[in-house]
């Protein structure tokens, strides 16, 4: 089968198409895992960045089933509390998140990818910080005065960094596996 990829024709067996994929889809999750500590100009207010992981799960949750973005929210929920402490964890926040995205009606709500994509993100990072308030309150080392706080705080600006960034991450991962999509049909 002949295929363009990067405005040359080249063929593909499946399997080699399968394996580009899986590469991108992998090397994507590590550059936004590198992302995460990474503070450039224009990327961090109150020195909170944008949730990479988070923006990463909603690419790949906006147009797959509600299990396989939660089985993408725990994966990376679970790199995450690897690069930092696993108490309290990002997995509850993350698997939440993979599985309202995939819940959502895409004919009914997805009509201008732009503003769309930036609102879920917007409203996926205000659940994921409100399990990451709940886990600190479970915990109790922190007054729910304190935490509270601290939560509106870090969910209003991570929400906006992250519905800002998002569309830098969105759109070249969402036109690749479109592309691969297609080449598989």
């Amino acid at each position: 089968m002949k295929t363009f990829l990067w405005g040359r024709r080249v063929h593909l067996s499946p399997a080699a198409r399968k394996i580009l994929n899986g590469v991108v889809t992998v090397a994507s999750v590590f550059l936004c895992l590198l992302m995460l500590p990474v503070r450039l100009p224009g990327m961090e207010l109150l020195n909170i960045g944008p949730n990479w992981l988070l923006i990463w799960v909603v690419a790949w949750s906006i147009k797959r089933s509600p299990v396989a973005g939660c089985c993408a929210g725990v994966t990376l929920g679970l790199l995450q509390d690897g690069m930092t402490a696993a108490i309290p964890s990002h997995v509850l926040g993350l698997a939440a998140v993979g599985f309202l995205t995939g819940r959502i009606q895409k004919q009914k709500y997805l009509q201008e990818d732009f503003i769309s994509v930036a609102l879920i993100v917007f409203g996926m990072v205000l659940v994921s910080e409100t399990f990451m308030a709940l886990q600190f309150a479970l915990i109790g080392n922190s007054s729910i005065e304190a935490i509270w706080l601290q939560y509106q705080r870090i969910a209003l600006v991570s929400a906006i960094l992250s519905s800002l960034w998002a569309p830098v991450l969105y759109f070249p991962l969402n036109q690749w596996w479109q592309k691969m999509q297609a080449l598989h049909q």
